[in-house]
């Protein structure tokens, strides 16, 4: 039997905590054989954003042009793409060739506050990408961006936009609402909750705040737990809820297990090596 394949289309974070290295990461602790496509080189340390280096356009086709004629990917998840350009030449690849269920983390705010995208990268996000894919991830301010709004303040605000980017785009939307009752520099006392809204409605999936400074590609990482579990499931619609669940324990003992790490002087990376029971 073949094994599942999880595709990663992002940029590249030299201190391991973000981009495709969390998300090769991630896919490893779930069993899952990762491939992927590099969308720009970036200046980064756990204390911020110093530079981003796209890659061209042309480039980013060829490496999945390439790798799609040749490896059956069951599932992809989508991370930084620098530039309009490159949106696009994404989008040109996933119109003629199957990747799987796809899971957009629309990468425009990094957790240190850094802005990752442009007016044009969030235009080209919304209006070409977002009707491909079959689930988003936007954080609190993603999430405002896309709408043009100000980022939510208060869980009845998450759910509203939430509701109402899922109304505009016809995808199941996941936004994530770690960003609420503390800032992004570190945790808090209570719950950090998620909102899933569907065809099902509307699901709030919370779990217990983690006070630790090691958050650190917490956006890829549940992302591309995402798709790592939807790799592993037979064709066909996925059932977003259960997997959300399921990533998002993922995700609450990397938290847990990141501080342990010690790695940087800034928000550390979650511990990525929580590994996750193979498939009957």
């Amino acid at each position: 039997m073949s094994a599942a394949v999880a595709l990663t289309i992002a940029g590249s974070d030299p201190s391991g905590g973000a981009g495709v290295q969390a998300d090769l990461k991630t896919f490893a602790a779930h069993r899952v054989y990762g491939c992927a496509a590099i969308t720009a080189l970036t200046a980064q340390n756990t204390r911020g954003v110093t530079a981003v280096h796209p890659v061209p356009a042309a480039v980013v086709a060829g490496q999945l042009e390439t790798l799609l004629t040749d490896v059956t990917v069951h599932a992809t998840k989508i991370g930084m793409l620098p530039d309009a350009d490159v949106v696009r030449a994404v989008v040109s690849v996933l119109r003629s060739r199957p990747a799987g269920p796809v899971v957009l983390d629309p990468v425009m705010v990094a957790t240190s506050g850094d802005r990752l995208a442009g007016p044009d990268v969030v235009t080209a996000l919304r209006d070409e990408l977002l009707p491909l894919v079959d689930l988003v991830t936007p954080n609190v301010p993603e999430a405002g961006v896309l709408l043009g709004e100000r980022p939510a303040e208060d869980l009845a605000a998450v759910i509203r936009q939430a509701q109402t980017l899922y109304g505009r785009c016809g995808v199941p939307v996941l936004l994530k609402g770690g960003h609420l009752d503390a800032d992004h520099h570190g945790g808090g006392p209570g719950e950090s909750a998620d909102v899933l809204v569907d065809t099902a409605g509307v699901r709030i999936v919370a779990r217990d705040r983690i006070d630790t400074p090691a958050t650190h590609g917490t956006g890829c990482t549940l992302s591309s737990a995402l798709a790592a579990l939807a790799s592993r499931r037979p064709p066909g619609p996925v059932p977003w809820a259960p997997l959300v669940e399921e990533a998002r324990s993922y995700l609450q003992e990397a938290l847990r297990r990141g501080a342990g790490l010690g790695i940087g002087h800034g928000h550390g990376p979650v511990g990525h090596q929580v590994y996750v029971a193979a498939p009957d």
